[in-house]
């Protein structure tokens, strides 16, 4: 069974697509979190709540322009509930706020692997949102690639590889929360968030474009046997 070939992308629509995602699921919420805690006195509980609801907006916009629901917004919405909810748990001490967030990030490794008991794993869904432009055309052939095994294995184990990865990070910054000073782990906390999801991403692209590769490789290799027989 040959693989279908990727429509191609419309430029302004993936544009606006990415405009929306990027600003109202990462910018927004970090420019309302920080002014509302930093300017304006409020607790991080009432922020962090203030700022969900710009996720909830692009899921509105999203489903009127597209007429579904957008998983990615979706996830970013339960992501900042769960930090939300994790913040009014326990002491409110400086560390045990390096704790909760650590825990965070930890529990999004617990829903990567929860998800491999599901139909389909999260990075599926995920991979959708950065390797199309929302269109009929090309979610169609997103998911049409879901009936190829190498496919299937390929999402399985990127969702596994985060999984693990996000769990493991989450105990180390755990550990590290009570072994060093605060002051240090308010610095290192972020740069090891940033690092981790860094270096998965790199790690993603790599295996997504050798996994591909193989692919291709075995399919023309199917083919040039087909032809000689």
């Amino acid at each position: 069974m040959s693989t279908p070939a990727k429509p191609a992308r419309s430029g302004g629509a993936s544009a606006i697509g990415w405009v929306l995602t990027i600003g109202l699921n990462v910018v927004a919420p970090i420019v309302t979190y920080d002014t509302l805690t930093e300017g304006h006195g409020w607790s991080e509980f009432s922020a962090l709540l203030l700022s969900s609801a710009w996720p909830v907006l692009d899921t509105a916009i999203m489903a009127a322009w597209r007429r579904k629901i957008d998983e990615f917004a979706v996830v970013t919405l339960v992501f900042l509930v769960i930090t939300a909810v994790v913040s009014l748990v326990g002491a409110h001490t400086a560390r045990a706020l390096l704790v909760k967030d650590s825990s965070v990030t930890g529990l999004f490794g617990l829903l990567c692997l929860g998800t491999l008991l599901a139909p389909r794993p999260l990075m599926f869904y995920f991979g959708r949102k950065f390797a199309t432009d929302g269109t009929p055309e090309s979610t169609a052939w997103w998911n049409g690639m879901w009936q190829f095994e190498g496919f299937r294995s390929t999402m399985r184990t990127m969702t596994l590889v985060w999984g693990v990865a996000y769990v493991a990070e989450a105990l180390v910054r755990i550990v590290l929360a009570y072994a060093l000073p605060t002051r240090t782990m308010v610095t290192l906390s972020p740069l090891m968030i940033y690092g981790v999801l860094g270096a998965l991403g790199a790690w993603t692209a790599w295996f997504g474009k050798r996994r591909a590769a193989e692919g291709a490789r075995r399919r023309a290799e199917t083919e040039a046997a087909a032809a000689t027989a």
